[in-house]
């Protein structure tokens, strides 16, 4: 398809624009759960011989998309490469969260414009979180012609439909649905490791904060149901996995929706959960309004439930909660955080906080710092805010400017700094436990891996280490990780 001619062709039938009051009117509207996934007959070998490449961006729910659409790719004969010139099914699955994402994906694009030339049977696609918004599929359409198909987050399931026909057809394919989104179960996934797995209990974001754009790109909060998860988990402790996460944009919300069961929550479900015979249970991402006590009684019992708890706060303002729309105060947020802390004492918790969110005064920025400093965070993302087109922040008016949002950025950051090292020198002369993830990205001599409380541990072994789970004296701790000893005889850990 031409620039010219593609600037020109009505695309509406496949692309409604996010709307905040259709989307809060979302939740009369009936979850379909899909139990009937399969591949096409007539594509069920189009891949064979051929290589497929998915790049990712975002977040762990991206990446376990991507899992997923690999393991339908690997379904229809394909395999995967990490080179781009040998690939003829490229993949960009995009996030919308932050402007910067956004930006690096255009790019990405951009350069793949030659690589397309060079190879015309190509198909590059672009998917996730960004082809949900209606600005990013008219620039596409506008000025990136090399690409064949576009598709959004509640499509993936139609792939194979979708790959035929951008294979078969001249024009670009745009499926983007408005629609709120279904549960689709029995998904093929290829699993990027062998003891570490994500596993989905919950899709979609019902809070509306008003920078975030995720309320459009996942649609409405949809749980699964405990029985799939459950028999997901059993399965991955039966193949061996040593850690789980359990994923949801919003997970404390879990089983809100499900009109079968009452009163069946977060808590309820890792509580069967910690029964199964899998080392570590992680869950993330909480939000604060939906952080109960039942969940905090559940993870008070230890076992493989980790200690580790991320808990985004994004400003230590009332005022500006109320203005981000988080639906709680930061009285509230500080009542949670010490219950939470009193029931699981070994907990580190990390946050999320955005700096210069519009109207952000000196004195309120000053009250995030004070959070901040009773918290005494283990870590964080810190983030200057962007306006996301869509979201009703997006209309106020973005009046701090960027030298002060920098400057206050660069404050939070290192008084969050001096914390993650106070945090980690109480690990100085102890022995953890730690899951061995692979080789360190610096030294390839090292291995890195994670506590229990997800504190990042390197240190010297044989490569036979990965994915077990073992003991490490700590012996220099940093302001970001932990440097360490095997403990090869050691059987204790304290």
């Amino acid at each position: 398809m031409s620039e010219q001619t593609s600037s020109k062709v009505d695309f509406s039938k496949y692309f409604q624009p996010p709307s905040l009051k259709d989307a809060r009117r979302r939740r009369r509207q009936a979850v379909q759960i899909i139990n009937d996934f399969s591949i096409p007959e007539d594509m069920a070998a189009i891949g064979r011989g051929k290589q497929y490449l998915i790049e990712t961006y975002g977040c762990q729910m991206n990446e376990h998309d991507t899992e997923v659409m690999a393991g339908i790719l690997e379904k229809m004969g394909y395999h995967e490469t990490d080179d781009p010139k040998l690939a003829d099914v490229i993949l960009i699955n995009t996030c919308a969260i932050r402007e910067n994402a956004e930006n690096k994906v255009f790019g990405h694009i951009g350069t793949l414009k030659t690589l397309k030339l060079e190879k015309p049977g190509l198909i590059l696609g672009v998917c996730g979180c960004m082809a949900q918004e209606e600005v990013v599929v008219n620039k596409i359409l506008a000025k990136h012609p090399q690409v064949d198909l576009i598709f959004g987050t509640h499509n993936i399931h139609r792939l194979p439909q979708l790959l035929k026909e951008a294979l078969f057809s001249k024009e670009m394919v745009v499926e983007v649905w408005s629609k709120e989104g279904d549960i689709v179960e029995n998904l093929p996934q290829s699993r990027r490791g062998h003891f570490q797995a994500w596993v989905n209990i919950m899709y979609g974001c019902d809070k509306f904060c008003t920078y975030c754009i995720v309320p459009y790109t996942r649609g409405k909060e949809r749980s699964r149901h405990p029985q799939e998860i459950i028999q997901e988990v059993r399965e991955l402790a039966r193949q061996g996995y040593k850690e789980i996460t359990l994923l949801g944009q919003n997970v404390n919300a879990y089983g809100k929706d499900l009109p079968d069961l009452q009163n069946y929550g977060l808590g309820n479900l890792m509580d069967e959960i910690r029964r199964i015979g899998i080392p570590r249970v992680r869950f993330t991402t909480s939000h604060p309004k939906d952080f109960d006590d039942h969940l905090i009684e559940v993870l008070a019992k230890g076992g493989n439930l980790c200690e580790h708890i991320h808990l985004p706060v994004q400003s230590g303002s009332s005022d500006v909660l109320k203005i981000m729309g988080r639906g709680y105060t930061r009285e509230r947020y500080l009542e949670l955080f010490h219950k939470i802390k009193d029931a699981v004492p070994n907990a580190s918790f990390t946050t999320d906080i955005i700096v210069g969110f519009p109207n952000e005064t000196d004195e309120q920025f000053e009250e995030t710092l004070s959070l901040v400093r009773e918290c005494e965070f283990d870590g964080g993302f810190t983030f200057i805010y962007s306006p996301r087109a869509g979201t009703p922040a997006a209309r106020m008016k973005d009046n701090i400017p960027m030298d002060v949002k920098k400057e206050r950025l660069q404050r939070l950051n290192k008084l969050m700094d001096e914390f993650s090292a106070k945090s980690n020198a109480e690990y100085q002369d102890r022995t953890v436990e730690v899951l061995v993830e692979g080789e360190s990205r610096k030294n390839p001599e090292v291995l890195s891996g994670h506590t229990r409380t997800n504190k990042v541990v390197n240190f010297r072994g044989p490569k036979s280490l990965i994915g077990e789970l073992v003991k490490v004296k700590i012996t220099n701790a940093k302001m970001w990780s932990l440097n360490g000893e095997w403990q090869e005889e050691t059987q204790g850990v304290r």
